[in-house]
């Protein structure tokens, strides 16, 4: 079975990735920091028949990053990274002239000091798979610039950069990363709290990351509608 590292698996966009890849037959590796939703979505996971290992902590700390490699050594390797675990940086978003230069550094350090720190563990484990990959979830607050979405869309800026000098760095590897579009969460409704336009499911997101796992486009910046839309 291909063996999967997923952060920010307990909720949102990360659990429902979990379910959809255990559907598919991948092993997993969650990680999150609450354990009790994070087991949560492991249970739910694991219904698929795989094996699912949750394995809680702050994907900041390096020991946690640590923890989560090896649990994927210990299911036999790992084939993908996905680096879901995110930051706003201030709850609810402010502009710039109101951010903390604390909120700041937290996005940055757990969108992008942190994605990196966990690529350099797993990459003894990735480059041994044939087909060994990073998925790392972006925003189009990357790449426009939206008011208070300031610090948030600099931390992915830089994870999005982080990724594609990777591609070039390492040819044996997939190196993605993808800008999921919008979605009702937890972490956009705690951005914008006062916003109640409707907006898609995580879940219905998924099939446009299972697509890219199956298809394995050429590495760089991808937008989950375009490969909905792909023929």
């Amino acid at each position: 079975m291909p063996v999967a590292v997923v952060t920010g698996a307990s909720k949102g966009l990360g659990g429902a990735l979990a379910r959809g890849l255990a559907r598919e037959g991948w092993d997993l590796v969650l990680g999150a920091r609450s354990a009790g939703e994070l087991g949560e979505s492991a249970r739910r996971a694991g219904l698929h028949g795989t094996r699912v290992r949750p394995v809680a902590g702050d994907v900041a700390d390096a020991g946690h990053r640590s923890e989560l490699v090896s649990a994927a050594r210990e299911l036999g390797g790992l084939d993908l990274l996905v680096s879901n675990a995110g930051a706003l940086g201030a709850q609810p978003l402010v502009p710039l002239a109101e951010l903390s230069l604390e909120g700041f550094r937290t996005a940055l350090e757990v969108n992008a000091v942190a994605a990196l720190g966990l690529v350099q563990e797993a990459l003894p484990l990735l480059r041994r798979s044939p087909a060994g990959a990073v998925l790392a979830v972006s925003s189009d607050a990357a790449v426009e610039a939206y008011g208070t979405w300031g610090g948030y869309g600099a931390s992915k800026a830089a994870l999005d950069r982080l990724v594609a000098v990777l591609a070039v760095e390492e040819p044996g590897l997939r190196a993605w990363s993808v800008d999921p579009g919008d979605m009702d969460t937890a972490t956009y409704r705690a951005a914008v709290p006062g916003d109640r336009d409707p907006r898609p499911s995580p879940e219905s997101v998924v099939p446009a990351f299972l697509r890219l796992l199956a298809e394995r486009p050429a590495s760089g910046r991808l937008v989950a509608a375009d490969l909905r839309g792909a023929a």
